[in-house]
């Protein structure tokens, strides 16, 4: 429980020493760079090129020139930006656009260091996939001990409950935080991907198989009418539906396994409707990094079999 303490306040001191501001029209509203659906971040690391995206900048009172071109970008521009920025947000912005530089499109450079960032914590990941084969194999002694105690609600049978439980997990190595773990290295590498891609023009102003990288699907659909954004929607819904189902595990008690069902249902409509209104680049991420999920658990089933 410390160890998780300690990483949760790191977590929080990385993310408020530094993040995207926008730029604020007379209204003091963001501003909408009408062809990709987004706002346009005030604190770009590099140039754009895009006439209407300089012209935006410019009108805004924002001095493009002083920043190098996204194709000469290196981590010491900008000098010191707090620990956010300068560990996560530019390092990562540097590589998406060297790697980009160097297979030729960036939506391409996402998507292979996506994968290669799953590679890395490949180790974690099987080990929450290993805890999740675990849990399922206990539960039915699980089932027995609620039964067990299902009519008992005073404070010395729960103790007992708990400590019966808690043996069932020390006896098939079972740990219930180790799951977290995970959790807590994607959320920030998730935000650093947005953050960077945002950030950089080179990259939202960019195409992947003749999708923008910078648009939103609803803003392709709505503005243009480009409903083969909707690919990009569909396959983030289905590579989350199978690695939600292949990453179902048992949980402690009937009550927990109904919440957990109605999350997985939540997630099921939420995230293709976030997808909706998130940029083509970071829905590449995302569906790069659930299809390595999915990849992951069903080498994991095959292994025990």
């Amino acid at each position: 429980m410390k160890k998780s303490k300690i990483l949760i306040l790191l977590l929080i001191v990385f993310s408020v020493t530094g993040c995207t501001t926008y730029l604020k029209d007379d209204n003091n509203k963001n501003v909408i760079y009408e062809t990709t659906g987004q706002s346009l971040p005030e604190n770009i690391l590099c140039q754009p090129i895009d006439k209407e995206v300089i012209e935006i900048y410019e009108k805004h009172d924002v001095n493009i020139k002083e920043l190098p071109k996204c194709t000469e970008y290196s981590l010491s521009d900008g000098g010191y930006e707090g620990l956010w920025n300068t560990f996560f947000v530019k390092p990562l912005a540097w590589l998406i656009l060297k790697l980009g530089m160097l297979v030729k499109n960036y939506g391409l450079s996402l998507i292979i260091i996506g994968f290669l960032i799953r590679l890395v914590m490949y180790p974690i990941t099987k080990n929450t996939a290993m805890q999740s084969k675990k849990m399922a194999e206990a539960k039915p002694e699980i089932d027995k001990i609620e039964k067990k105690y299902k009519d008992k609600t005073s404070q010395e049978d729960m103790m007992k409950k708990s400590q019966e439980t808690m043996l069932i997990y020390q006896n098939h190595k079972i740990n219930p935080l180790s799951s977290c773990l995970f959790a807590f290295l994607q959320l920030p590498l998730f935000f650093a991907f947005l953050e960077a891609i945002n950030r950089v023009p080179a990259i939202f102003e960019g195409t992947f198989l003749t999708l923008q990288l910078g648009t939103t699907p609803i803003a392709a659909i709505i503005e243009r009418g480009q409903f083969q954004y909707l690919i990009i929607v569909a396959l983030l819904a289905i590579v989350t539906k199978y690695s939600i189902d292949l990453t179902k595990t048992a949980s402690i008690n009937a009550d927990a396994n109904n919440q957990m069902a109605f999350m997985n249902k939540f997630l099921m409509i939420f995230i293709p409707a976030a997808a909706m209104t998130m940029s083509t680049a970071i829905s590449l991420y995302w569906i790069t990094s659930s299809a390595f999920t999915v990849v992951q658990n069903l080498l994991v089933q095959r292994s025990d079999k």
